[in-house]
């Protein structure tokens, strides 16, 4: 019995922007964006490049992704960025490359941190005895600053920390947009400007109240929530951070004359390495001497070292236990599982989730309407109160509450968050919506062989008609070798533990969902069901009343035909992976129903479905008839998510409205599948549900929390109900709580 793997699909890379078939895909790393107004100002420039199809900017990785044509340069996609007042890199194709400028721009990134700690130390210094003044004055006490004083203490921090708004909000209307820069400079500059001209007006003896501690406090506490915003949006990123610093810089080569340290680019596929216990193994490769445990945390998000001996595969990236090894290379580079992987998470992580799309329509629109407003509130209380003091500081106060920044930031960074948390648990998504669609899920349809159970059946029966089971299983097993069915396989080994010589088959033909035909030293072998006996025309009246008696035992059982007569059946046994149980009565405590598919019989079906507690099974459904079902539950109206194991299922998977694939990082898995689990344990569909569920509550808190600061705090700051400096403390604590509430979700861990 023989089931193909599915042609891998063609398209996109998983995760990348949609684009169209004639076009490329780039990728730019953009620096300078302060906002989601800078970010839905970066994506328009991009977009109006003539040959760009598409452009996706985002703010939280500071990164933009585009589908555009041949004809495109890169330099031409930079210069329209510069253009705009920011900076765009093309990102290296080479992941080691890729590691390194984010080393040095992570390295500048600190460098810069630690500049802007020193600018908010130094403000923090100067506006202290403001603020010290006006808490003695609100208290009754009588602690008075001259006027002089408070200009020498505030003008330092008005044109160094103010200096990165000036810079911003210069660059930003230069390119013709405004940000959240333009709002931080005119707010601060209209208090300072207006208590310096009293001062230069009125000298030594001005009167009235002066607003320097009102711009020294605002652009203290905008730069403070601004450290903390970039300690905690490094935070969220940390799971790519994670992955690449897998990666060994070198390897140790095994030669014929002894051994040679050389860098992991110099290796070649063949090429045998030592792995000496603790070190990370360089290589996707096949142990050919040597048994160790694996630590594959950080690939599968098994937490216990898994034993991997000779003939087992490792995987790049994971860590070697106690005993050294040999391995001989099968993937380099980039084409490694480890590699795919970061790219996959990567590739997610730049997505946008749907409810995106309301958030860049308001970022467009953001500035110059709270500018509006503030120019409206200033008009209202000149009209209606008459001081223009009190117009002054109302109108100040909205333009400083008003933070699109915390807009921008509260989809991406828990998007980021939630993909990196659950990529460490061995999930990795594809793309955003399969996060979206997966809190929708009520039904979960399993695939049996190698999803619910181990995938690995053994013989266990053979009834040959004439007796001679060894001839039987031989000429069985003779005739499967080209397969890659796990049936197949049992047939093989079982062979293969008896001693028995195998022939090649000379011809091998395919039935899908029925078996296969084959020729063995000139004979005619078929092996199946009773439908593919039944196309031949051959008796199999005998044979069925055997095969019914093993499948009421739960054993699946084919038949064998040679030369156009039944000789004999053969039965497996394929056990409950040891964690299908308990995924199933995880799934059902979260109200969702569970379905299993198989084109094994029914009475097998039937046995293994209610050992496990399945609501329902359909069985005998060949591959091709999978996603016909999958159609048939979403058109009854349930959003159905489907788990397979990446090969056969790949119909299946695509015809769900969520794939979820299990297993090692297929190239179908991570292909088809919107979301695929590292390790074959079904209890990672539910965590893989809860981790999806956790993230879109997160969007949702964060989207709540983003725009309640600004719808609750502009108008009460227009009404006068807000002084400047709280404005700017609510400002900057926005963006803050919303990063912050984001970076929780690290802290997810699977349930298993």
């Amino acid at each position: 019995m023989s089931t193909h793997a599915a042609d891998k699909p063609s398209g996109a890379e998983p995760g990348s922007v949609s684009r169209p078939q004639d076009s490329r895909s780039v990728q730019l790393d953009i620096t300078g964006m302060t906002c989601a107004a800078c970010a839905t100002r970066v994506e328009k420039l991009l977009s109006r490049v003539a040959g760009v199809d598409t452009a996706s900017v985002n703010l939280a990785l500071e990164r933009a992704d585009l589908a555009v044509n041949d004809t495109v340069a890169l330099e031409t996609l930079v210069a329209a960025v510069e253009k705009g007042g920011y900076h765009a890199y093309p990102r290296a194709a080479n992941a080691e490359k890729r590691r390194q400028e984010r080393e040095e721009r992570e390295a500048a990134a600190h460098r810069e941190e630690r500049r802007a700690f020193s600018i908010f130390l130094l403000s923090l210094i100067l506006s202290a005895p403001l603020v010290a003044q006006m808490i003695a004055m609100t208290a009754g006490l009588q602690f008075h600053l001259t006027p002089m004083v408070e200009l020498l203490l505030a003008t330092p921090v008005q044109i160094i920390a103010g200096m990165r708004f000036y810079r911003g909000a210069f660059k930003a209307l230069r390119g013709g947009s405004a940000n959240m820069d333009v709002l931080v400079a005119l707010g601060t500059s209209a208090a300072f400007f207006y208590s310096l001209y009293h001062v230069i007006t009125m000298g030594p003896a001005a009167t009235g109240h002066l607003y320097f501690e009102a711009s020294a406090v605002i652009l203290t506490l905008i730069v403070f929530g601004k450290l903390l915003e970039a300690r905690a949006r490094r935070s969220t990123t940390a799971a790519v951070r994670s992955l690449m610093a897998l990666r060994p810089d070198s390897a140790t080569r095994l030669t014929a004359t002894g051994s040679e340290v050389v860098p992991v680019s110099a290796l070649r596929v063949g090429d045998l390495v030592l792995v000496k216990p603790g070190e990370k193994v360089p290589v996707d490769g096949v142990i050919r001497e040597g048994a160790s445990e694996m630590d594959e945390a950080l690939i599968t998000g098994e937490s216990l070292p898994v034993l991997r001996s000779e003939g087992d595969t490792v995987t790049a990236g994971t860590i070697n236990g106690s005993s050294a090894l040999s391995v001989e290379a099968t993937a380099l580079g980039e084409d490694t599982t480890l590699a795919r992987i970061i790219r996959l998470v990567e590739n997610a992580q730049t997505g946008k989730a749907p409810v995106q799309r309301l958030v860049d329509r308001v970022s467009a629109i953001f500035v110059p309407t709270v500018v509006a407003i503030a120019a409206l509130t200033f008009a209202g209380w000149m009209v209606f109160d008459g001081t223009f003091e009190h117009a002054l500081i109302a109108a100040v106060s909205v333009l400083v509450i008003a933070c699109p920044c915390a807009l921008g930031l509260a989809t991406p960074t828990a998007l980021v968050a939630g993909t990196g948390a659950a990529a460490r648990s061995g999930i990795l998504v594809k793309d955003i919506q399969a996060l979206e669609v997966a809190v929708h899920v009520d039904t979960v349809v399993f695939d049996k062989t190698g999803t619910l159970t181990e995938g690995r059946p053994q013989v266990t029966d053979i009834l040959a008609f004439d007796g001679n089971s060894d001839r039987l299983l031989r000429i069985a097993a003779s005739a499967q070798t080209a397969s890659e069915h796990p049936l197949a396989g049992a047939m093989v080994r079982a062979a293969q533990e008896r001693g028995l010589e195998l022939a090649r088959p000379t011809q091998f033909e395919a039935h899908t969902g029925r078996g296969l035909v084959a020729h063995i030293a000139g004979q005619k072998v078929m092996i199946g069901n009773a439908a593919l006996l039944d196309e031949f025309g051959i008796d199999h009246f005998t044979a069925d009343n055997m095969r019914r008696d093993l499948e009421n035992r739960g054993r699946t059982s084919v038949m064998v035909a040679i030369a156009g007569r039944t000789v004999g059946v053969i039965a497996m046994a394929d056990q409950p992976r040891a964690g299908a149980k308990e995924a199933i009565e995880r799934l059902k405590a979260m109200g969702i129903r569970t379905l299993m598919l198989t084109g094994d019989s029914p009475a097998v079906a039937r046995t293994i479905a209610g050992g496990l507690g399945l609501d329902d099974v359909e069985a005998g459904v060949p591959p091709d008839g999978k996603a016909a079902h999958i159609e048939a539950l979403r058109k009854a109206g349930g959003t159905v998510a489907m788990v397979g194991d990446g090969l056969n299922d790949a119909p299946a998977l695509a015809s769900a409205d969520i794939g979820i694939a299990m297993g090692s990082g297929t190239d179908v898995a991570l292909e088809t599948a919107g979301i695929t689990l590292m390790r074959s344990d079904p209890r990672m569909v539910s965590s893989a549900l809860e981790v999806s569920k956790a993230t879109v509550a997160k969007i949702r808190q964060n989207l709540f929390w983003a725009f309640v600061y600004n719808v609750v705090g502009i108008p009460l700051a227009a009404i006068g109900l807000l002084s400047p400096a709280i404005a700017g403390a609510a400002m900057a604590m926005s963006s803050v709580s919303v990063v912050t509430n984001a970076g929780l979700l690290r802290r997810w861990k699977a349930r298993v």
